[in-house]
């Protein structure tokens, strides 16, 4: 079929459809049902069905005969090592690590909390848990210790699974004093940990509390997989909410291994045996997806990168990964593509580099800027740029140029249409569908295909409440956009307070939090505004406490700092303006998105319950001052 009759059938026959994929996966038991609803009226897709995650990734291949096919590259540049791992070695390694787990009382439905660099250990720990039904909870490790503690709290896991360092760059970053500091802060005790003793670093450790990840693994037994039902849940995913207190996005089993094994070839265009890499990070939804499960579960070779587009040695670090492992599909955020462009214009390093393997190029994360896209097309002659938009709620991609199924013609600037499964539309603020060429908010109707989201973690009511409450039947997905004549999706940006900072999902509100907290401080609004490396940037606007005195300078180099250590410094918050006021509405609302467009030279209308207009003139002068607006 092609793309128009595979869309059509996904949502006139989304059972049928769905069933066929999920033949294409091995089952203990088969689902008895492939959709259905739950007494709370929630869609589940195969209910009934028995299965492993760690056995579809891994066993299932070794039992076919492809033990010795390569599974997994471990590529770092940071610290000089290359290591590769056959589908038998990463199968042996994690039965071990999921001995080693339930010698510490882990079991089906425990939560384990995964805090690490991109090291093969970490992908192991994954599969690990998944093996035996527990739940992981992965941590991205830059984040801060209150962070991790908040996560910590909202998981309550058995174990923490950490490391003794991170390296970026030429720089060793130490893990074990924040993992101490979040468990302190904690509220939840934390029973035992397992460290990994990197060479760049070892760790203090903590007796009875903490294992050394060696002696705890060489003491350990290798064990089967457990069967879980499809509805279990997979993997707890926190993304930043509009309130600062993070989402636990829950994964069920059955649904993530049919969406994430479909999209592989029909998406992404690689089968069996085919490299294919995703430069993310594992803490974040394009890590689990397509560094870890989606790839194994497939069959293919996938690629875990411990280094930086960039200063790894040099901006041809990209190129050399891509050549060295021929790799085919390659996947990666608009802004690493932004720092090569910037340290190497003219694209000359690539010169050096044999990419003949290479046929599908994707982007996503945050929006794929025209001059990005012109700069790719134009140094990758031949190779198809495809943006894809998808989230961490979904797992997979809504809307993407299904090179799989039906190579489409590519626009640049959209990404190009729905996915099976998503009945996108675009509304007003009542709920009334907009023709093409008219902004509004992107919503996708119900149900949503296998892969997506099932609940939050401990909090139902806030998933209901914050995505299918507004339009009842409709995900909302907090992106603005419109559909042009052709259907094609061009996605304008968040709606709410989440900002994307070099492909990573930050709420302004978390930051505003910790800046508002500074006792110079009497109210702030903190909004993303566009920057040409990373997407978006924070930027703060700091009204002060009346009597006041203190130095400009001195306060954002502490405000700076601040949101370092509380958030992480992945916020990249480097910018805090003192301003007279804030614009507001008579409500005392702040007009965060009248900012924010000002700032960034789009057409903005002032509405007529602002307090005074004449604020934001002033405000555009300030900014004007201090060289923050973009156009």
């Amino acid at each position: 079929m092609n793309y128009a009759e595979t869309y059509q059938k996904s949502l006139t026959d989304p059972e049928g459809f769905w069933r066929e994929q999920a033949a294409l996966i091995p089952w203990f038991e088969a689902p008895e049902a492939i959709l259905d609803q739950d007494e709370t009226g929630l869609w589940r897709w195969f209910r009934g069905g028995k299965l492993n995650t760690a056995y579809i990734a891994l066993d299932q291949h070794v039992l076919a005969g492809r033990g010795e096919s390569l599974a997994l590259i471990y590529d770092s540049p940071v610290t000089g090592v290359i290591q590769k791992y056959t589908y038998a070695e990463l199968t042996q390694w994690t039965a071990r690590v999921a001995g080693g787990l339930t010698d510490l009382g882990v079991g089906k439905g425990d939560r384990v909390v995964i805090y690490m660099p991109m090291i093969p250990e970490t992908v192991v720990t994954m599969l690990a848990c998944a093996r035996i039904g527990a739940v992981h909870a992965v941590v991205f490790g830059g984040f801060a210790a209150p962070e991790l503690a908040l996560r910590i709290d909202d998981a309550k896991p058995k174990v923490v699974v950490s490391a003794s360092c991170g390296v970026e760059f030429d720089r060793v970053i130490p893990y074990k004093p924040l993992l101490d500091s979040a468990i302190a802060q904690a509220s939840h005790r934390v029973e035992h940990t397992v460290i990994v003793q990197r060479p760049q670093l070892k760790a203090e450790m903590i007796q009875g509390r903490d294992h050394s990840w060696a002696s705890w693994l060489e003491a350990a037994a290798p064990v089967d997989c457990v069967p879980v039902d499809a509805l279990d849940p997979l993997y707890i995913l926190h993304t930043s909410g509009t309130t600062g207190k993070p989402k636990g996005v829950v994964r069920d089993c059955g649904g993530h291994a049919v969406a994430l094994n479909y999209s592989m070839q029909a998406v992404y265009g690689v089968d069996v045996g085919d490299v294919y890499w995703a430069a993310s990070d594992v803490g974040w939804v394009v890590g689990h997806s397509y560094i870890v499960y989606g790839p194994l579960f497939r069959g293919c070779t996938t690629v875990l990168y411990e280094g930086k587009p960039v200063r790894t040695p040099d901006a041809g670090a990209f190129w050399r990964v891509l050549a060295e492992h021929r790799v085919k599909t390659f996947f990666v955020a608009p802004t690493a593509f932004r720092a090569i462009k910037k340290e190497d214009p003219e694209c000359a390093l690539k010169a050096q580099y044999d990419l003949s393997h290479l046929q599908y190029q994707f982007v996503a994360g945050e929006r794929l800027d025209p001059a990005t896209y012109h700069w790719l097309k134009s140094n990758l002659p031949g190779i198809p740029i495809i943006d894809h938009w998808w989230q961490t709620e979904t797992g997979w991609s809504i809307c993407t140029n299904m090179v799989g199924v039906e190579p489409l013609p590519i626009k640049a600037g959209s990404p190009t249409l729905p996915a099976p499964g998503y009945d996108l539309r675009i509304f007003d603020e009542d709920g009334v569908a907009l023709g093409a060429n008219t902004e509004g908010a992107i919503v996708i109707k119900g149900p949503l295909p296998p892969g997506a989201f099932v609940t939050i973690w401990g909090d139902h009511k806030r998933f209901t409440e914050s995505y299918w409450q507004q339009y009842p039947g409709f995900y909302l997905t907090g992106d603005g956009g419109y559909r042009d004549d052709d259907g094609y999706l061009y996605v304008m940006g968040r709606m709410d307070d989440v900002i994307n900072v070099a492909g990573h999902r930050l709420s302004t509100g978390q930051i505003e939090a910790v800046v508002a907290d500074h006792q110079a401080v009497a109210e702030c609004a903190v909004i993303g505004i566009e920057d040409a490396d990373r997407g978006q940037v924070p930027v703060g606007f700091l009204v002060l406490k009346d009597g006041i005195q203190i130095d400009p300078l001195t306060l954002q180099q502490a405000l700076v700092q601040m949101v370092r250590e509380r958030v992480g410094a992945i916020a990249n918050f480097k910018r805090a303006l003192v301003v007279q006021r804030l614009p507001k509405t008579r409500s005392g609302k702040i007009l965060r998105q009248v900012m924010r467009k000002m700032i960034d030279g789009e057409v903005f209308t002032v509405p007529s319950t602002i307090d005074d207009p004449a604020i934001i003139d002033e405000l555009r002068e300030r900014c004007l001052q201090e060289g923050v607006v973009n156009k």
